[in-house]
């Protein structure tokens, strides 16, 4: 038998997805671009901003209104029906297909309960008075009596009956807060979406009498128990029980033959979904004006989101910043955009802050190592953290020693620290040379990494001439705009050095750009001017494009000798 279609009074619940208030347009006029009658509808199915339709009198103007049937059903059957149901519930994104009406324990929640029978007492007693109701004190005393002699071990749990949680309290209080409309908007302000069950009828205590009777328990008898709510497939909003699929009609007729009784509704439901529940890409196609390309990725360095707008995004980088803040909280707490190209020696990036906290000092963890890092006056790439991974798992050993000459704050030479022998780790900023001795001591790592500050080709010099640091196998030069050009540095960097014979040839891994048709080839033709000799066997790998048609390139190759012990171009100072 099918379940019968009830008219019920419209109830309200909120279900929390998201916390944090949603400041967008508190604090920014917001214009929606009104949907062109030319414009292809979209799909059927899953939500999106070009479809529904905005509730009348909503503060939100991202608030879109959805038609959907449910089946209200018990709760302790909803998890079973749900297993079998599935395919034909709502299966929308960050949407549960189960839904509970808050408050709602059945005929408790209108303080109505099955008729007791009364107590019994000994033949010939009568009973001396009425019996006070137990106190929740007198309850938990009853338990601790019962329980605690068989060494019951959760007895502080039995506080609860009568002593609620700070939480519980706080949560009372805040209910307490405020009153009508105002309030219940301050709530919904904070949630994802609203469910709202839609029906006509009078108030809630003659709706619930008309189910359970005037003088005893009728048809709705399976309803003193709490219900939840199955939100069906939107292709079924308008379906009545008859006009529901089979499946779902031999599933409900299953179940309603087990217990004896129809314990299924269908009803209707508007799902309205708010700011915080649209993804940044759909937000920022509303407000963006047509033409404009949705800028849809950042970098994330810590607590930062690091922009890179185009001219075209910058009347409106404050609007996008927002977003970008909203959608990602509590992860990101502010957001950045870089205003210029580097073009200092230190590489360091003129940033503005765009939305929230002005700090640009964070900490990063990375490859389960922590690094801070202060984005004004140090240089970091979170993208290279691929192939940071790349050398260190792959191509470096356990026994290698690795100079890093450009290394920053730390993050290729702490990580390979890790794994290797020794590194020897140097940046001509003295800031970043400074967090990167800070990293190393928080990462305690500071005895297998030897620190300089000094210009690149100075640094190389002194390895080389000094008697005293362990033999380099690894180096690393990952200064992409101007790396190729320190190559020359090599030549005949072994001429000065009394132990040359017993000194094997270091690996060295050159970073640089290009633009060419073929960046192999045309970076291999750099390397070979830097040096002054053709190296035939290069290993090049292409790290990731950086711009339309630029890559950026990683040269492996080991020093050939006869470049090492040849006349020097440069002579180290």
């Amino acid at each position: 038998m099918a379940p019968p279609l009830l008219h019920l009074t419209p109830h309200r619940f909120l279900l929390t997805r998201r916390p944090g208030p949603t400041r967008l347009h508190h604090h920014l006029r917001l214009n929606l671009k009104p949907l062109s009658s030319s414009s292809p509808s979209p799909p059927l199915h899953g939500p999106s901003l070009r479809r529904g339709r905005a509730p009348p009198d909503n503060p939100d103007p991202f608030a879109r209104a959805f038609d959907l049937a449910a089946l209200r059903v018990p709760a302790a059957a909803c998890a079973p029906l749900e297993r079998r149901l599935r395919g034909h519930l709502l299966n929308w994104p960050r949407v549960r297909n189960v839904a509970r009406l808050p408050n709602d324990q059945g005929l408790l929640a209108l303080d109505l309960s099955l008729p007791s029978p009364p107590p019994r007492h000994p033949a010939g007693e009568e009973p001396a008075g009425p019996t006070p109701a137990a106190t929740a004190v007198a309850r938990r005393e009853k338990l601790a009596r019962e329980f605690n002699a068989r060494g019951f071990l959760r007895f502080p749990n039995l506080a609860r009956l009568s002593r609620p949680s700070p939480a519980a309290r706080k949560r009372k209080e805040r209910k307490g807060d405020g009153s009508g409309e105002e309030a219940t908007r301050e709530r919904v302000g904070d949630k994802a979406y609203v469910v709202e069950v839609v029906g006509e009828g009078t108030d809630d205590d003659d709706e619930w009498k008309g189910l359970v009777g005037e003088e005893g328990f009728g048809r709705g008898v399976w309803r003193m128990g709490p219900t939840r709510l199955l939100l069906l497939d939107e292709s079924y909003a308008e379906s009545s029980v008859d006009e529901l699929p089979e499946a779902v009609k031999d599933v409900l007729e299953h179940e309603t033959q087990q217990d004896g009784s129809s314990a299924y509704e269908l009803i209707r439901c508007q799902l309205t979904l708010f700011y915080n529940y649209w993804p940044m890409n759909e937000v920022l196609e509303a407000l963006l004006p047509e033409g404009v390309i949705i800028p849809t990725g950042f970098e994330t360095v810590g607590h930062i989101a690091h922009l890179n707008l185009r001219d075209e995004h910058l009347p409106y980088k404050k609007l996008i910043a927002q977003v970008v803040l909203d959608k990602n909280k509590p992860k990101i707490q502010t957001v950045v955009n870089k205003m210029d190209a580097i073009q200092n020696d230190y590489r360091t990036m003129q940033l503005e802050v765009l939305a929230g906290n002005d700090s640009l000092c964070t900490t990063v963890i990375e490859s389960g190592l922590r690094f801070q890092v202060d984005l004004g006056t140090v240089y970091w790439n979170s993208r290279l953290a691929t192939e940071r991974q790349r050398l260190v798992n792959d191509i470096f050993r356990n026994s290698d020693v690795v100079c890093d000459m450009f290394s920053g704050v730390g993050p290729l030479a702490i990580t390979a620290a890790k794994k290797v022998k020794y590194v020897y780790a140097n940046d001509l900023n003295p800031t970043a040379v400074e967090y990167l001795r800070r990293n190393t001591v928080l990462n305690k790592l500071e005895r297998k990494i030897e620190v300089f500050n000094m210009d690149a080709r100075r640094f190389i010099s002194a390895i080389y001439s000094s008697q005293l640091v362990h033999p380099v196998t690894q180096i690393v030069m990952n200064l992409p705009n101007d790396a190729a050009e320190f190559l020359d540095v090599f030549r005949g960097i072994l001429q000065n050095n009394q132990s040359r014979l017993h000194c094997g040839m270091p690996v060295i891994h050159v970073y640089g750009f290009s633009k060419a048709d073929d960046p192999e080839h045309d970076f291999h033709e750099r390397i070979n001017a830097a040096l002054g000799e053709n190296v035939d066997s290069v290993e090049m790998h292409r790290v990731r494009l950086v711009a339309p048609g630029k890559w950026m390139i990683c040269a492996s190759f080991t020093l050939p000798e006869s470049v090492a012990i040849a006349q020097p171009k440069y002579i180290g100072g």
